[in-house]
């Protein structure tokens, strides 16, 4: 590995200038700055195409009548008509904790934390939704998990997940996918 140091004493005129001390907390920062580096990814995702083909799924449960049973469901579910994505994740995170099998509640949860920014988490939850047979919301898995992997950065697999989206007979998403997979086959 480089003798930071080396390089670091160099600069200052000699390497007698820099005690031990200083040598190895010089050492230990360049080492750590290496591992952020390694662990971050080594570069940020470009979200624009992640923003072009977000949109949030639209809420189908906001509007029922408010009761005791439901009333957390539609507060975060006020929260993300409002566009608070991230406010609304965290009070939707705690209806699927009460609520495991509340499909609709987890699907909005996918798409509030897709909009906040945290596609490996919404991953996440659409694996639950593909194991635990939420078949209601299959065209929506598909769907959110080419987004998902559009919004981390994983730019072939969103390209093929748009392919097979856009070669299903009948898809809700078929048009989108469509436009998503041409664009990033032209790259």
């Amino acid at each position: 590995m480089i003798q930071f140091q080396e390089i670091f004493a160099k600069d200052v005129g000699s390497q007698e200038y820099l005690s031990p001390i200083d040598q190895f907390l010089i050492e230990l920062n360049m080492r750590w700055l290496f591992f952020l580096f390694l662990v971050s990814g080594c570069g940020a995702v470009d979200t624009t195409l992640c923003k072009q083909f977000y949109k949030p799924y639209p809420d189908y449960v906001g509007q029922r009548q408010r009761t005791r049973q439901n009333a957390q469901l539609i507060d975060a579910m006020t929260l993300y008509n409002q566009g608070d994505l991230s406010g609304a994740s965290v009070e939707l995170r705690k209806v699927i904790d009460k609520e495991p099998q509340n499909y609709a509640a987890r699907m909005y949860l996918v798409s509030a934390l897709l909009g906040s920014g945290e596609p490996y988490k919404a991953e996440m939850h659409l694996d639950f939704l593909e194991r635990q047979g939420g078949a209601g919301f299959m065209d929506q898995v598909d769907w959110y998990n080419a987004l998902c992997w559009l919004c981390s950065g994983q730019y072939e697999r969103a390209m093929h997940q748009a392919m097979k989206i856009d070669q299903a007979r009948a898809h809700t998403y078929k048009a989108e996918a469509h436009e998503l997979y041409v664009l990033l086959n032209d790259h």
